[in-house]
């Protein structure tokens, strides 16, 4: 433990909180529609997929060693480039949380890491065919393989029931719907809890408390797993109305067929050490489905902004990683702090701005979309 210093401790800790934020960001991801269609009351469905996730996170480390030992070189990495984007990434999941946009967290973890090694470590710090190869091609194949997948699987659901009785159909299909859910934040699990274990595992490296190569830790693993399922429990509800409710209605065999098309996709990556946003395969399936459905009304402006997120996701992190590694690299310890002080304050302002126009638990199917008011309502409920 020599070797654990106090700025190491620190991007651990970071690295924590943004599978925190990662959890409740992407909790929409696996139960967006079976709340969106009443196969799952909310709370329960976060908690499902909140333990589910934390279950995910044990059954591979494939993801974590494509982060830990293959977009950047860990030979030239410090703690300090960590933290910085580290900071980026938690401030992109915020912003795009309070607005209701589901981006993707992977993505924007990947930029910060870019940015802030590239600045301080140069262009030879980032192998950018590992980042062509295992982020940016899975980033525009694994949406449209999904969203194509869903799209057969719902045509083919409604022809196979097309003469049976709707109510048998519905309550069947949303008895499904809590399989293929629960399997949705398995996966994410999987997937998503790893990103953070190749996180701290390339700051142990960078530290020298663990070789070259080497695996996540089993304290890495389960601390990882418990953070972003305790993310994933508290809900973001924001998010998940836009996913459920914002894109395209939801029936519940869209739902399964969404759900399952979801899960193969993101299970089949994270076996190939894939990196893939579970965002973008979540909202593929989505849209997918919306359009398996006849006279399904896909709201196209609510998918070009969300498309428009992802193409600057993981530059916008790259850009606010690559200056707070400017100010971590020239400013040494005192200019760690700042950095830190400005990403609490930016976080604890976010947070502020949210609670203006909560949505819970109780709200989440009541509206289509996420507004943000200018000034504080009259009465309010608690934010998620």
């Amino acid at each position: 433990m020599d070797h654990i210093t106090f700025l190491v401790a620190v991007v651990i800790v970071t690295a924590l909180a943004f599978d925190f934020t990662n959890g409740f960001h992407d909790t929409a991801n696996a139960m967006a529609t079976s709340i969106a269609t009443g196969a799952l009351p909310p709370r329960t469905a976060v908690l499902i997929s909140g333990v589910l996730n934390v279950v995910g996170a044990f059954l591979s480390t494939e993801v974590a060693r494509t982060i830990s030992g293959g977009i950047v070189d860990d030979t030239l990495v410090s703690p300090g480039m960590i933290f910085a984007g580290l900071i980026g990434a938690i401030l992109w999941n915020l912003l795009t949380w309070l607005v209701g946009l589901p981006s993707s967290s992977s993505h924007a973890l990947f930029g910060g890491l870019i940015g802030a090694v590239w600045v301080g470590a140069g262009s030879h710090g980032v192998n950018f065919g590992k980042v062509v190869e295992k982020v940016l091609v899975p980033a525009v194949a694994s949406p449209v393989v999904a969203g194509v997948a869903a799209l057969l699987a719902t045509y083919l659901a409604y022809r196979l029931t097309d003469r049976a009785r709707k109510d048998s159909v519905t309550q069947g299909f949303r008895i499904g719907q809590v399989a293929s859910a629960s399997l949705v934040s398995l996966a994410h699990g999987t997937n998503d809890a790893q990103k953070t274990m190749g996180v701290i595992t390339l700051t142990l490296i960078s530290a020298g408390a663990l070789g070259h190569d080497a695996g996540p830790p089993l304290w890495v693993i389960v601390s990882a797993g418990l953070a972003i399922g305790l993310g994933t429990y508290l809900g973001g509800w924001r998010i998940i109305r836009t996913m459920g409710k914002g894109l395209t209605e939801i029936q519940s065999p869209q739902g399964f067929a969404a759900e399952t098309a979801s899960t193969t996709v993101i299970l089949t990556s994270a076996h190939l050490g894939f990196a893939l946003s579970t965002t973008q395969v979540a909202s593929g399936s989505i849209l997918g489905a919306g359009l398996g459905r006849r006279l399904a009304e896909v709201r196209w402006g609510v998918a070009g902004r969300m498309a428009v997120a992802w193409v600057i996701t993981l530059p916008a992190a790259a850009l606010v990683g690559g200056l707070a590694a400017a100010v971590v690299q020239h400013g040494g310890d005192p200019g760690t702090a700042v950095v830190a002080l400005v990403g609490a304050a930016l976080a604890t302002g976010i947070v502020v701005v949210s609670r203006r126009n909560p949505v819970h638990a109780h709200n989440v199917n009541d509206a289509h979309g996420v507004s943000i008011r200018t000034e504080p309502p009259a009465k309010v409920g608690a934010a998620a």
